[in-house]
């Protein structure tokens, strides 16, 4: 038995959706929409599995597909990539990052990392030989200076990971800091693996700035079909770089998933075509939504964090007049009809804040219900 894998427990998010379930509970702990994607999305991908072919596509996925990526951040993000050796196609974006982990890290290497961070990040990282480099970041905006990161590389740093917007914080990196992500890297020869999924959710003035804009030819941006469109399960991602760096990833690529579903690519080629107005349209969907969740619970007396990217919400616990650990609570809610997501999920050593996560991707129905069911959690510790 690999020993990393041995000592993994069953992750909070399995087991706060099994609660979810047994007790029926709203869950809104795990990171999915409630609705199943445009139905113009799903036709197209019905149409392309009718008509086939169905067979291996390129391995670097179809063609179709790579132009559309290629053409849709060069319209979003002012990002000239070319299709034919910069873009690659992915069975999601966490097989990207495994891929990219494993195509740039030799055993020894440090890897930069924030936290809280998404929790594959880290066995990930000890799978394909990496030695962490941890740094913390604290609510509630969750910024960063320039001498707290540069105290995490060294002349050992091989890859810096980042996320923004930051899954579970729903911050946004602004250019400022990514500027000196990007100035340490050229420093120390370290590639920056940029996890952007969340890069068409952004709320209130947040900016999205690729780290491709950045640092072009030390840079692979990540990106995700399902978090664009509502298609979580379809795990459709993108991979972009500069062809040295693709050139390895696509090796990495080819001994994992190989290919990605074709009908699938063809129905994301058919989304990634849609006008701008369908993004802004999206993004001003799931902040009404988050506003209506936010208005309910701060109507309740809980303390929220911003929430600026991604579609995720936080409970301060301590400034709510909370004494518990996040786990504690995470747990006592779900028994009184609520799943959330304690941040100490994110965290890879102790010390995380009392916080829990919440996913706002839902119907005002189900917002409302989550709500209640906090609040009647709240008042049982009165």
């Amino acid at each position: 038995m690999n020993s990393l894998y041995a000592s993994l427990g069953t992750t909070v998010f399995e087991t706060m959706s099994r609660l979810a379930a047994e007790k029926g509970a709203v869950n809104l702990g795990q990171g999915f929409p409630e609705d199943d994607g445009p139905r113009d999305i799903l036709e197209a991908a019905a149409r392309a599995t009718l008509e086939g072919p169905n067979q291996y596509p390129s391995m670097r996925g179809l063609p179709a597909l790579r132009e559309a990526v290629a053409a849709h951040y060069n319209a979003h993000h002012t990002l000239d990539l070319d299709w034919a050796s910069e873009v690659t196609i992915t069975s999601g974006a966490t097989e990207a990052i495994a891929a990219a982990l494993l195509a740039f890290i030799e055993p020894g290497d440090e890897v930069v990392l924030f936290e809280p961070l998404y929790d594959a990040y880290l066995p990930m990282v000890k799978r394909a030989g990496g030695i962490p480099r941890i740094v913390r970041l604290q609510p509630p905006h969750w910024r960063f200076e320039r001498e707290t990161v540069a105290a995490a590389f060294s002349d050992k740093t091989r890859v810096v990971v980042i996320n923004t917007p930051l899954n579970p914080s729903a911050s946004v990196m602004n250019r400022a800091e990514l500027g000196l992500i990007a100035d340490l890297c050229r420093k120390h020869d370290a590639i920056c693996v940029s996890d952007e999924v969340w890069e068409h959710l952004l709320f209130d003035d947040a900016e999205h700035v690729s780290m491709l804009n950045l640092l072009r030819d030390r840079s692979l941006k990540i990106g995700s079909a399902g978090k664009m469109f509502s298609l979580t399960g379809w795990k459709v991602g993108f991979a972009c770089g500069a062809p040295p760096l693709t050139e390895l990833f696509a090796k990495a690529h080819q001994f994992l998933t190989f290919v990605t579903p074709p009908n699938l690519q063809r129905g994301v080629a058919y989304g990634l075509s849609k006008p701008a107005s369908y993004f802004t349209d999206m993004c001003a969907a799931f902040q009404r939504s988050r506003d209506r969740l936010k208005s309910a619970l701060e109507g309740e007396g809980f303390v929220t964090l911003p929430a600026r990217g991604a579609y995720f919400l936080s409970i301060d616990l301590a400034a709510s007049g909370i004494d518990m650990s996040d786990e504690a609570f995470a747990r006592h809610a779900v028994d009184h009809g609520v799943a959330t997501i304690p941040f100490s999920a994110f965290y890879a050593n102790p010390g995380a804040p009392a916080l829990v996560r919440l996913c706002f991707a839902k119907r005002d129905a189900t917002l409302d219900r989550g709500a209640e069911a906090l609040a009647r959690a709240k008042r049982a510790l009165a």
